[in-house]
């Protein structure tokens, strides 16, 4: 089973990932843990997403797909992967798809958590309360440009993976539980 988790900065990507990992088995591929992770070791590629990321801007696709290729490579995803963060436009989509068909593999599905912007405000600030601010993507200025980038480059793959026969949304504004419940529903109707 491969997947993508879809949705706005803090719909719930990253929780509703956790739990279907335990839960399937599947790696968890979270490119803003990955990028983070880079930019805090100096890495070459961390250096160059750093100024990126710090605008709230998409790191560049060709940078993204490489690291998508190598990661999918490794043990844990023999068996399944959720991609949480990526794609983020249609051409990340396009390349992936390419991707994965050179690797002889395929998408199952993709699942979208919707969430309205107010909520997702919300839910951000209690992260920075909560962590602290340990994100240094999480300042009001960087979420506002984050979901507008949101609208304006990654909500086409809605319609993108709709075409696709692919999509399935869940009401990412329920309860943690609800949601896993709601997405494990989606997963359990795909494998029968």
């Amino acid at each position: 089973m491969n997947l993508i988790l879809f949705g706005p900065p803090g719909a719930g990507k990253g929780t509703q990932a956790l739990r279907l990992k335990e839960r399937y088995g599947l790696a968890h591929i979270a490119t803003g843990d990955m990028l983070r992770a880079a930019v805090e070791a100096e890495s070459e590629l961390g250096r160059r997403a750093k100024a990126i990321m710090e605008r709230g801007e998409l790191v560049p696709d060709e940078l993204m797909i490489a690291l998508i290729a190598e990661r999918i490579e490794e043990p844990d995803c023999r068996s399944g992967f959720i991609l949480d963060g990526f794609p983020r436009t249609i051409a990340q989509a396009e390349a992936l798809e390419e991707l994965l068909v050179r690797k002889g593999l395929a998408l199952t599905a993709v699942i979208a958590l919707e969430v309205p912007d107010e909520v997702l405000s919300a839910r951000i600030r209690r992260r920075v309360e909560e962590s602290g601010g340990a994100r240094s993507d999480d300042t009001p200025e960087t979420l506002r440009r984050r979901i507008a980038v949101y609208h304006e480059q990654t909500a086409p793959l809605l319609d993108y993976y709709r075409r696709k026969g692919l999509l399935y949304t869940v009401d990412g504004t329920r309860s943690i539980d609800e949601v896993e419940r709601a997405v494990a529903a989606i997963l359990e109707g795909l494998r029968r």
